[in-house]
């Protein structure tokens, strides 16, 4: 294929044509990877189909207005193939016709994204040059290449380069020091581990004279510990210090940080050969790095399905290989992932591990500052910005705690004035933690159009004076709480549809919200419209915002 390309640059020059030679490589690339298109005349009419139709908008990171070049670069080949004798008339005049077909299809194909696979989704999230690096390099090129990255990107004077290792870690934030410990002490790997090097202890054996596990212990080890990788546990207890290996001897290791522990763990998960006793599948051992990596840079869960995705495509392993059950099973057993639902986060040990990881290897791993001391205008931009529920929540405590119950109220509601609804809702929610001490704090907001019906619903809650919520107040109040589910809603719809239909607004009220005044109505009752059940419901939603949306233009 690359002596074809070049063969068609000169054809090109020969005849005073222009010719695309990066759409062309690409063409050839794709299809010599995926349709095993070895030579030009491998090439056929279905082949350009599934090129431009299927693999493109799976693979290829290009805007739909681009695809006329692309069908350019395809029609030029085509010349090229019947030029060079590769093909016959007849083939060329059917190749042509399915590229006429296929040019007002492929716009279509390109922004549809249902069609996109792992690698173009995340790419989307983070640049698909950083990830194509993460997971094309191996587990020991990976770091080097981070630092070389780092050390270019640091004498750069003019600003980062292009380099896909100089994409910058996030700041992330990490959890408190004492919960980090516990987390790793309760890690089922770093547990099976210590329970076998006690059991190898109290039993006076003693590992060969290469310091491995031997075979006959591992059996008795599977058996009486029921544990599944007692060579793996034992490799893992050596490197991170849980043992003391000299020669055949064994010694109990002095008192260790539970952190140094889990930190060496991480490392040698992620880092060492394992030959697949970590996941269950060695080629997916060796992209553990990557994963990781990917995992840490996006900083939210990535959908499992694309996790299997990606390894088809990547040819780590076809769909009868891949036990994605299995393999989330074993990445929590080892304590780096949380699998939930249909999703895999890094844990938050995980995160502070990878940290570590990172800055062992001498490139830039932030640290987001805590929220607990900043004021309520950070406080509540720091919890839009995605950091996972614990950690919001552990935060939010942890920020409450430092000061009394009437000045958190006011900082928080002062915060909020005029602001959009979703830093609103974020206010009213830990506002509605506080308790009858924050009254005068919550009572000042009173006369705020935009905090008085939150205000009057808290009051009443705690059986305090206040005065009656009107009409207007009730729907304006249930446009901005919805306003506040819009985007998790969109997340997840099936789940905030089965919400509405337990404790939805009835039909009356959805009716009259066209009518309120609020800057975020229009998207409020469109979601309704189409995430109800009720289809009588979702319709009256639909009419009502027709009626907001003609409002807002006259």
């Amino acid at each position: 294929m690359n002596q074809a390309v070049d063969d068609l640059r000169a054809w090109g020059r020969a005849h005073g044509l222009a010719v695309d030679v990066d759409e062309v490589r690409l063409l050839c690339d794709y299809a010599s990877d995926y349709l095993d298109v070895n030579e030009l005349g491998d090439f056929t009419p279905g082949t350009f189909e599934e090129l431009l139709l299927n693999i493109y908008p799976r693979k290829v990171i290009a805007p739909p207005e681009s695809a006329p070049e692309t069908v350019a670069a395809a029609r030029t080949l085509v010349d090229f193939l019947l030029a060079t004798e590769e093909i016959a008339g007849k083939m060329a005049t059917r190749m042509r016709a399915v590229l006429d077909r296929i040019e007002p299809e492929m716009p279509i194909a390109l922004a549809d994204t249902s069609r996109f696979g792992m690698a173009k989704s995340l790419f989307g999230a983070m640049g698909a040059e950083a990830l194509e690096q993460g997971f094309s390099l191996s587990a020991t090129e990976r770091p080097a290449a981070q630092r070389q990255a780092q050390d270019e990107q640091d004498e750069n004077a003019d600003g980062p380069c292009d380099c896909p290792g100089c994409a910058p870690l996030p700041p992330v934030r990490l959890a408190a020091r004492e919960a980090l410990a516990e987390a790793a002490l309760r890690v089922p790997m770093v547990t099976d581990a210590r329970r076998l090097v006690q059991w190898m202890l109290a039993g006076g054996r003693t590992p060969t004279v290469k310091g491995r596990l031997r075979v006959r212990d591992a059996a008795e080890a599977t058996a009486q510990l029921a544990v599944a990788e007692p060579a793996l546990l034992w490799d893992l207890a050596v490197y991170a210090g849980l043992v003391e290996v000299e020669g055949t001897a064994v010694f109990d290791a002095d008192d260790v940080d539970p952190l140094d522990v889990w930190a060496s763990v991480v490392e040698f998960v992620v880092e060492k050969e394992t030959g697949g006793a970590v996941s269950g599948n060695p080629a997916l051992d060796e992209e553990l790095y990557g994963l990781c990596d990917v995992l840490y840079r996006l900083q939210s869960p990535m959908p499992v399905p694309l996790l299997l995705e990606y390894a088809q495509e990547a040819g780590l392993t076809d769909e009868s290989e891949f036990d994605t059950d299995e393999i989330l099973g074993r990445l929590a057993y080892c304590g780096v992932v949380e699998p939930e639902r249909e999703e895999l986060a890094l844990t938050p040990h995980a995160v502070w591990a990878l940290r570590e990881l990172y800055t062992g290897l001498g490139l830039d791993a932030p640290e987001a500052a805590a929220l607990s001391t900043v004021d309520a205008s950070e406080l509540i931009e720091g919890l839009l910005s995605g950091i996972p529920t614990e950690l919001a929540e552990a935060e939010i405590e942890e920020w409450l705690r430092s000061r009394s119950e009437i000045d958190a109220a006011a900082d928080l509601l002062g915060a909020v004035s005029g602001a959009p609804s979703v830093a609103r809702g974020i206010a009213v929610t830990i506002v509605d933690r506080l308790g009858p001490d924050a009254e005068r704090a919550v009572r000042g907001h009173l006369q705020e159009a935009e905090l008085r019906p939150h205000v009057i619903h808290w009051l009443a809650a705690r059986g305090l004076p206040a005065p009656a919520l009107t009409q207007e107040e009730v729907l304006w109040m249930s446009v901005d709480t919805l306003a506040l589910a819009i985007t998790a809603a969109e997340d997840d719809p099936e789940t905030f549809a089965e919400n509405m239909a337990a404790s939805g607004p009835p039909a009356h009220m959805i009716d009259e919200m066209w009518r309120v005044d609020h800057p975020d109505v229009v998207q409020v009752l469109e979601l309704l419209g189409r995430s109800l059940h009720d289809q009588n419901v979702a319709k009256a939603a639909r009419k009502a915002a027709f009626k907001a949306r003609s409002r807002a233009i006259g």
